[in-house]
């Protein structure tokens, strides 16, 4: 058994036993922070936690680390609910195309965007891509990211997207982090399928998605819901089909416009409605008693000059927000949620507080991970974050750009 104790925390932050899964509204305010703390853990599993004051000494010595923590923080790690993780190349040259003036949308209907990343994923094999998607997730750990979604979307074709979701598998057994693996093959049309949509789904549904529910390959099922993408009626469509094999929705839905696709995705259950640059009192109306929780992606707002959500609408209406990063090569070329924190706070006007919530409790819900993720609770196995020494915590997000995550413990 390996023990870790974690002494003098300056502050020891969203603990407590019996927190709600889901913060909502002014609860989102509400950040508990234990000053001059302490943290016991064992085979990464929280054991116990405190003042100081009320610490009775080390009794057992074996097997234990020990971790002096004065002047820092102690934290559950970030959970990142939407990402794109597993992709083939670096796509830098569209980022200078948008310098140069063309939207994202102009880049895509030209052969880019998402359709340059699944040529480029069919050339790669399956140790390739695992690879290089194993070095991002070293990466984004030291960010602090201890949970992380990863979706499919860059094969578009049944051979590539089962190649991308058995790399996530392999993923979720070579990681320390929770890994949850989600279907994405309605991305885009590909480009012999641009006038024959209905052969495209006939694919997805009656090729794919049997072959993912016999592998066991997925958690959700996304589909990108938007004007040049997918139709409402195709999203049911999808939808109802993965549902069908046990998979929940999770939706790319209104980051260009309001389709009506949030209203029908909560219709049908979906765990998150994410990207919500552009929403409607229709939309908000929508959410309004659902158990559906709004992610937003700031950085992707950021990377491409579009709205940003608003998550003061969604939390002045009472309802719960997650923040996630996107990471994508196409859009969102990072997965530092500590920016994404600086981002919610300087651009969407959401306190320190708000956005650390949405980064931990509400992520882990947009996760199904509430059970074991996002609070310092007994029991609980998150992967711990341990901070740099800072001053307070809204130092993290005002230093933006500064890394001042430490350590993370699995």
């Amino acid at each position: 058994m390996s023990k870790i104790l974690i002494k003098n925390i300056k502050g020891l932050v969203q603990y407590g036993e019996n927190r709600s899964a889901v913060l909502r509204g002014k609860e989102m305010k509400e950040l508990p922070i234990l000053e001059n703390a302490y943290l016991a853990l064992e085979d990464g599993v929280i054991v116990a936690y405190g003042s100081m004051d009320d610490w009775g000494g080390i009794t057992d010595w074996r097997n234990l680390e020990v971790i002096d923590a004065d002047g820092k923080f102690v934290m559950p790690a970030f959970c990142d609910s939407h990402t794109h993780t597993v992709f083939a190349k670096t796509r830098e040259e569209e980022f200078v195309d948008r310098i140069n003036g063309l939207s994202y949308e102009e880049i895509a209907m030209k052969g880019g965007g998402i359709l340059n990343s699944a040529r480029r994923l069919t050339e790669m094999s399956e140790d390739e891509l695992f690879d290089q998607a194993k070095e991002r997730i070293d990466r984004l750990m030291s960010y602090g990211t201890g949970a992380l979604e990863i979706k499919s979307g860059y094969g578009l074709s049944v051979q590539a997207e089962l190649k991308m979701l058995r790399v996530i598998q392999r993923l979720k057994r070579a990681c320390p982090i929770k890994i949850k693996a989600t279907f994405l093959g309605a991305h885009a049309f590909p480009p012999e399928y641009k006038n024959n949509h209905r052969a495209y789904l006939d694919l997805i549904i009656n090729e794919m998605l049997p072959i993912i529910k016999e592998e066991k390959l997925a958690d959700y099922i996304d589909v990108f819901c938007e004007r040049n993408y997918f139709s409402v009626d195709e999203m049911e469509e999808l939808l109802q089909a993965g549902i069908a094999i046990g998979l929940k929705p999770k939706v790319h839905v209104n980051q260009f416009s309001a389709l009506g696709g949030i209203p029908k995705a909560v219709e049908m259950g979906a765990l998150s409605v994410d990207h919500l640059e552009e929403l409607t009192d229709e939309d908000i109306q929508a959410l309004k008693g659902s158990q559906t929780m709004s992610t937003l992606l700031p950085s992707c707002s950021h990377f491409l000059s579009i709205p940003f959500g608003d998550a003061r609408r969604l939390m002045d209406n009472n309802l719960p927000v997650a923040l996630a990063s996107d990471f994508n090569p196409g859009s969102t070329p990072s997965g530092n949620l500590s920016f994404v924190w600086s981002l919610a706070c300087i651009k969407m006007k959401m306190t320190p507080e708000e956005a650390l919530n949405a980064l931990t409790i509400n992520a882990a819900y947009a996760m199904d991970l509430s059970a074991t993720h996002g609070t310092i609770s007994l029991g609980k196995k998150t992967p711990i974050v341990l901070t740099k020494k800072i001053p307070n915590l809204a130092y993290i997000p005002y230093s933006f750009g500064d890394q001042l995550i430490e350590r993370i413990i699995c």
